[in-house]
């Protein structure tokens, strides 16, 4: 199966025209032509079975054929607000696995003991859309700029807020414990240096409670996967009705 994203697409006109680089790709580098299938997703949850009918490298056009909303959607909502590693390959693998397991939002967080205070989320974005189309995805996480702890923490949240942290003097649950299926659920998670005391107590002010991953001491972006892994243990192994 081959699923391309097309963020432009909309399904009730019935035809789609890639890009050139998307055509020369379809074309080119997988040989497509005229009557072969393929999938395209909006990332806005429609799945569509299209066949092409114009097989150019420069303007490859399909027509839709099938399609599906709110394909495969997931029963929970997860944002992860992350902090960005000083080797951004790292923060890329937790965003490509982050999109794999089924993440909606990844807020890059900015805080007092980041190493890395700069980012390009162009290319993190790329990052995403490539494991979207990697795992079959019809949802294409959102991905926010570098974002202030202090301003994220603000913002009104309707759902479950955690923040991850390995202060030990600090009453903590395991994460499991504090997630129910269906939930909408927010993560924080701090830099290698965890979150200063200050920004750990700002946001409980705001409803944060605090949370542990495991007896293990755990890398930024493995704590991050860990923290999306374990929401979804919890919401797909319920039982659904």
């Amino acid at each position: 199966m081959q699923l391309f994203y097309a963020p432009e697409l909309d399904p009730d006109t019935g035809s789609y025209v890639f890009s050139e680089e998307e055509s020369k790709h379809c074309v080119r580098v997988l040989r497509l032509g005229a009557g072969d299938s393929l999938h395209l997703t909006d990332g806005r949850g429609t799945m569509c079975r299209a066949e092409i009918v114009e097989a150019s490298p420069k303007h490859c056009r399909v027509v839709i054929r099938e399609r599906w909303p709110e394909f495969e959607k997931r029963g929970y909502e997860l944002v992860m607000a992350v902090a960005p590693t000083k080797n951004t390959d790292r923060f890329e693998w937790f965003a490509e696995k982050a999109t794999e397991i089924g993440v909606d939002r990844i807020v890059p967080l900015l805080t007092d003991h980041c190493e890395r205070r700069t980012l390009k989320t162009d290319r993190l974005e790329k990052v995403v859309t490539s494991a979207v189309k990697q795992s079959l995805k019809a949802y294409h996480p959102v991905v926010e700029p570098l974002t202030p702890l202090r301003e994220w923490v603000a913002r009104p949240f309707d759902g479950v807020k955690l923040i991850a942290h390995c202060e030990k003097d600090m009453p903590r649950r395991f994460i499991g414990q504090l997630i129910s299926p269906g939930s909408r659920v927010t993560v924080l998670i701090g830099p290698e240096g965890d979150f200063s005391p200050e920004e750990i107590g700002l946001a409980r002010q705001y409803g944060f409670a605090d949370i542990s991953l495991g007896r293990s001491r755990l890398r930024t972006e493995t704590a991050a996967v860990a923290a999306v892994a374990a929401v979804a243990f919890v919401n797909e192994s319920y039982p659904k009705n």
